[in-house]
């Protein structure tokens, strides 16, 4: 087919060439645009004055494409089929049969980081966000924040005739950001959409998820048969036949970010069923059969060399049959859940594949934020909220309840080896940046209308900064330098356009730094050099010395999955590499390096606001559903009491007060007129207490009160108290309390809950019968 050639660009013929945006020739954009005025002459009436004039609206420029831009969370290089792996998703084959996938492709080893430098177009720590918010510091490259001069290439479109929206997962709003009150300026709203539909934090319960859209909350939604990736497939796919009807010419972007493959891995049962026995292979196993695969398929280069187990893993062949069974059970539930989340995003893509303007769509779906997550630990967990409150489940802690693995009742999460196992060929996973198994993750283009390829693997580097200036070269559309009268750090992304339609373009990118939590690299021109600071299954980190860690050295040219150390071959490229490192990280913010580990969630450990902050007693009238854990009255490690004035019947139901769900928290309530409260520590224990006779009816004031043991050892145990109107009427003790977090995702509620429970005694929203007149939170010491 003939073509044209237009910015480096080879296109269809029979393609428009777009035009240039408005004030965009020159490059130099501030944004927004100056408002049109009226230019005409106005007299005394409109019969004297000249024909009226409506300001413009800035339209697009002309050919401008749509754009869906799909994010999977927590995904290992070999864990779908796509790449060999052993997860089946057709959806995404069909997508790089009809395009190409992009075997190097790289992102930060952990979410927000990730999907901060995707926004922006700039490395994690120039977007503020060197690590989740909830870990965040407060220095420049970690306070969880994107600064107003790192805008969104969402907003740059939104501000050329765009019309977007997201979808899924944010965990880019700063944690005491999210309550109901804002502010919003960081939500995604206030981030260049025009609208979201989603959940705010780093994960959720697939089938009782928090959901909000735009800045209102929605709730959790409470059908049996609701699952997350389907009501998410629903929006989008809802939203984009609401534009077809009502502005079918704008273009627009779609940003669609699931839950999945993130913990809790959860699936409908029968989807679970179809994958029985199916790992009973084991993780050794499932490497070598993906390994293969994967050279079969030409995603990996014939000479490839597959990298060994981690030491401090076990062999599949050294475990005892009830360990088996039990991981075995936990891969085939996160198979089926990935199972699932292909086929929702396949939905979305056939849906965007039947529209009048289907070739004009640039659809980019990146596979994994990250690696595979490890954060089970060695065994594997009920509750992922357990690994973030150095808390490792064993076995025996799982083993009576492996049937309920799947379901809403636990925040389940695989063996770290598992995560090994779908890393495949690569070196270690999720918070590794300093390996391939923490930042390399597939990616897979198709854009009609620049390439006929289909069906190639493109192997240039290329960085998940490098997505902003690909769309925006795409549309047009200039790099503003200014941005709502902010000036704009330059997108340190380039845009890999010419590489799709071009297998032997030239890389765009030589060099790139790496850093995670301490772990680091740096690559340049073909050299990694690598320095693993903790295991990431090693929840409690202790000491350590970035000046004296070791760093290893791998050359990628001919050594495709790191697998040969040459750090003793080639010292001097090695402190070549080094010295590179430290002066791009300080170039980049990312400095100074914080290796601590579950202690950063504590506000007191790095002094992160919260909306409780400063105060010991909080007042809450009437029904007040969804306040987030960081802004709410922090409970952990301190005495504090709960009071509630009330006005009842008799054998009254209802929740009072609850904070965190099944994966930890409180929870005081009224069942059959007994009153209750409960302490879930992180889905190993629950500790009740309660009323021996039902509250009579009338005006009461109920009261909860923990007494802690105190001293400085976190997590400590305590005495729960339960008085009405001032008369105790329960005592018992709580071995064990959380120490660091309740959920990533729970809620504070009162009068209602609106997660998942802290105690199935209950079953929620387990609203409060009766006039819950005020609640009232004391905190001691």
């Amino acid at each position: 087919m003939a073509s044209c050639s237009t910015m480096g660009l080879s296109i269809p013929a029979q393609a428009q060439e777009p035009a240039e945006p408005l004030a965009a020739q020159d490059g130099q954009v501030t944004l927004p645009y100056a408002e049109k005025k009226f230019t005409g002459a106005v007299g005394t009436t409109y019969l004297n004055s000249d024909a009226p004039q409506f300001p413009a609206p800035i339209t697009a420029p002309e050919g401008a494409p749509n754009v869906l831009l799909v994010l999977l969370d927590d995904v290992g290089f070999g864990q779908f089929s796509v790449t060999g792996g052993a997860v089946p998703s057709p959806a995404m084959e069909k997508l790089a049969a009809d395009g190409v996938t992009y075997n190097r492709f790289h992102t930060t080893a952990l979410c927000s980081p990730t999907r901060a430098a995707l926004l922006t177009g700039r490395n994690h720590n120039v977007s503020g966000t060197g690590v989740i918010t909830e870990l965040a510091t407060g220095y420049d490259g970690y306070t969880g924040i994107i600064p107003a001069d790192t805008a969104t290439f969402a907003e740059t479109l939104h501000q050329n005739g765009y019309v977007t929206a997201w979808i899924g997962k944010n965990h880019n709003t700063p944690i005491y950001e999210t309550s109901v009150m804002g502010p919003f300026n960081h939500w995604p709203n206030g981030l260049g959409f025009d609208y979201f539909y989603g959940f705010m934090a780093g994960d959720t319960n697939q089938i009782r998820p928090y959901l909000y859209e735009n800045q209102t909350a929605v709730g959790t939604p409470t059908r049996d048969d609701y699952i997350l990736s389907t009501d998410l497939a629903d929006k989008t796919i809802n939203w984009l036949q609401q534009l077809e009807s009502v502005q079918p010419d704008k273009p627009w972007l779609a940003y669609l970010a699931p839950a999945a493959t993130h913990a809790p891995h959860q699936a409908p049962p029968e989807l679970i069923a179809k994958f029985k026995g199916q790992f009973d292979m084991g993780w050794d196993a499932y490497r070598e059969m993906t390994f293969q695969r994967q050279k079969e398929m030409g995603i990996i280069p014939a000479d490839a060399k597959l990298t060994p187990r981690p030491k401090s893993l076990p062999a599949w062949n050294t475990l005892d049959a009830d360990q088996k069974r039990l991981y075995a059970r936990m891969m085939e539930v996160f198979a089926a859940f990935g199972y699932q989340v292909d086929q929702e995003v396949g939905r979305v893509i056939d849906y965007v594949e039947s529209l009048p303007d289907a070739d004009n769509t640039m659809i980019i779906y990146i596979v994994g934020d990250n690696g595979a997550s490890a954060e089970g630990g060695f065994d594997g967990t009920l509750n992922e909220n357990a690994f973030f409150n150095s808390y490792l489940m064993t076995p025996d802690d799982m083993l009576a309840r492996i049937d309920e693995i799947g379901t809403e009742m636990h925040f389940n999460h695989f063996p770290a080896a598992w995560a090994w196992a779908v890393d495949t060929p690569f070196q270690w996973t999720k918070q590794v940046a300093s390996h391939l198994g923490g930042v390399r993750n597939p990616m897979i283009v198709k854009y009609p209308r620049a390439t006929a390829a289909k069906g190639q693997v493109r192997d240039q580097f290329v960085h998940v900064i490098d997505v902003a200036p690909t769309i925006l070269e795409a549309a047009h559309i200039a790099q503003p330098r200014s941005v709502n009268g902010v000036e704009q750090t330059p997108i340190q992304g380039k845009s890999f356009l010419p590489t799709l339609n071009d297998p032997s373009a030239e890389a765009i990118r030589n060099m790139q730094y790496f850093e995670m939590v301490t772990n680091r690299a740096m690559y340049h021109e073909g050299w990694w050099a690598a320095s693993l600071a903790f295991e990431p299954w090693e929840p409690e980190r202790g000491e350590f010395d970035p000046m004296t860690a070791k760093w290893e050295l791998y050359n990628l040219e001919t050594d495709f999955s790191q697998a040969v150390d040459v750090a003793t071959k080639y010292p001097e490229k090695l402190e070549e590499l080094k010295a590179l490192w430290w002066a791009q990280a300080s170039a980049n913010k990312a400095l100074p390096l914080d290796w601590r580990g579950a202690e950063r969630f504590s506000a007191e450990a790095t002094g992160k606001p919260n909306l409780a902050a400063g105060r010991t007693t909080f007042t809450y009238h009437g029904i007040m559903a969804g306040l987030p854990e960081a802004s709410a009255p922090d409970l952990k490690n301190k005495s504090f009491s709960v009071t509630a004035n009330v006005m009842i019947d008799a054998n009254a139901n209802g929740v009072i007060f609850t904070q965190g769900g099944n994966t930890g928290g409180w929870a005081f309530y009224l069942k059959d007129g007994l009153l209750k409260a409960a302490h879930n520590f992180i889905d190993v224990e629950r500790y009740a207490v309660a009323s021996t006779t039902p509250v009579p009816a009338g005006e009461h004031q109920l009261t909860m009160q923990f007494a802690y043991a105190g001293g400085s050892e976190m997590g400590k145990n305590g005495t729960l108290t339960l008085s009405v109107d001032g008369q105790q009427v329960a005592t018992g003790p709580v071995a064990r309390t959380t120490p660091f977090k309740y959920s990533l995702s729970e809620n504070q509620d009162i009068g209602t809950d609106t997660g998942t429970p802290v105690t199935y005694d209950y079953t929620g929203p387990f609203t409060f019968e009766g006039v819950l007149k005020d609640v009232t939170v004391k905190l001691g010491k």
